[in-house]
């Protein structure tokens, strides 16, 4: 009988034992995962820091290369506008040029010719049947509004400084003698200078009222020697 009630008490204290090491274990655990827990939230918040430190880093980035293109696309217009304002100025220059004779000159462009009236009536002045300063001058002016770049006469370059006269039978282009028939060249359009030419009333009709004989030639390429060529 004390054998068995030694039994049982001996069972109640390995019970209780039993008992105490199973609440001890879940106590570990519970706070086992209690740290884990904290630590794992530790690591969310510093990763949650990283992460937006990160994203205003990237902000700030983003800004920089904003001002930097908005920098860049300064100076590329300002180069742009000083390209354009060189070729522009080059553009002017060379037309410039062109203008007064400085350079040679290539293109489409017409002939027109200017002889004296073949049959002179005895009683009429010959004076009246011949080619005069003024009838080269208004060719000259009418291709000149059309727009031509560049203008010779019987093979010499008219520039701005240009003067034509007559001297007896024969005239005078800035003090080079040139005889007739006056063939007069200029480069442009020459469709252009057709029909100005030819415009009802224009130079056309008052070169033949007045006995000039003229014939008009359309030319797909032609040159033109500078002032510097023609005058050596």
């Amino acid at each position: 009988m004390k054998d068995k009630s030694k039994g049982v008490l001996v069972s109640m204290v390995f019970g209780m034992v039993g008992f105490l090491l199973a609440i001890s274990f879940d106590l570990s655990e519970a706070l086992t995962a209690s740290r884990d827990q904290d630590q794992g939230s530790q690591v969310d918040d510093q990763l949650r820091e990283q992460l937006i430190s990160e994203e205003e880093k990237t902000i700030e980035l983003s800004k920089d290369m904003l001002q930097v293109q908005s920098e860049l696309q300064e100076v590329e217009d300002e180069v742009a506008s000083r390209r354009y304002n060189y070729e522009n100025m080059v553009k002017k220059l060379e037309e410039l040029r062109m203008l007064t004779g400085a350079v040679a000159v290539e293109g489409e462009g017409v002939t027109v010719e200017l002889k004296d009236a073949e049959y002179i009536p005895e009683e009429e002045n010959p004076n009246s049947y011949i080619v005069h300063e003024q009838h080269i001058q208004q060719v000259i002016d009418e291709l000149r509004v059309s727009g031509a770049e560049a203008i010779a006469v019987n093979g010499r370059r008219i520039d701005a400084h240009s003067y034509i006269r007559c001297v007896g039978p024969v005239i005078e282009i800035d003090g080079y003698t040139s005889y007739a028939p006056f063939e007069i060249t200029a480069i442009g359009d020459n469709e252009m200078f057709k029909e100005s030419l030819n415009l009802p009333g224009g130079v056309m009709d008052q070169l033949l009222n007045e006995n000039i004989e003229v014939r008009i030639n359309q030319l797909d390429s032609i040159v033109i020697d500078s002032v510097y060529d023609d005058r050596r």
